[in-house]
């Protein structure tokens, strides 16, 4: 089963996007980058939001991102996972940034495989705030095979 394949599998349905103030996915030589995806869930991690949410709004900005990049590329089919970068809304004491993020990484290996072509590179980091108030926020590169 194609990366694709496994996506719609999983209920994904992929929308067009309009073009925005900023572009959430672009084409660099055989890369594409991809903007900062925020959660639909706000708030702050530690401080009334439990690491379990927080895991499903990393997941959420994944499925997001995976709109973006096929939007840009046409299909999920052809690409590997190169980094991760996940930001956490975290209050002061909140240390399981790592288990919030692996709600992204967990669907980007559903999608691309865990030993294959979606095992990649990863930082997982705390914020004081994010934009919008949101919980989590994460972007991704892919390289173009």
């Amino acid at each position: 089963m194609t990366p694709q394949q496994r996506a719609e599998s999983l209920g994904f349905v992929f929308e067009k996007q309009t073009p925005g103030y900023l572009n959430l996915c672009i084409r660099s030589g055989n890369q594409l980058l991809s903007s900062g995806h925020v959660s639909t869930l706000k708030g702050k991690l530690g401080a009334g939001v439990t690491t379990e949410e927080g895991y499903a709004a990393a997941r959420d900005c994944a499925a997001k991102i995976l709109n973006s990049v096929w939007n840009t590329h046409g299909t999920l089919d052809g690409l590997r996972v190169l980094k991760v970068l996940g930001c956490v809304n975290s209050a002061p004491e909140f240390i399981e940034q790592h288990l919030v993020i692996n709600g992204a990484s967990d669907l980007l290996h559903e999608v691309f495989g865990k030993t294959g072509d979606g095992y990649h590179a990863r930082s997982a980091l705390g914020f004081v705030s994010l934009p919008t108030g949101a919980a989590v926020e994460v972007e991704a590169i892919f390289e173009i095979l």
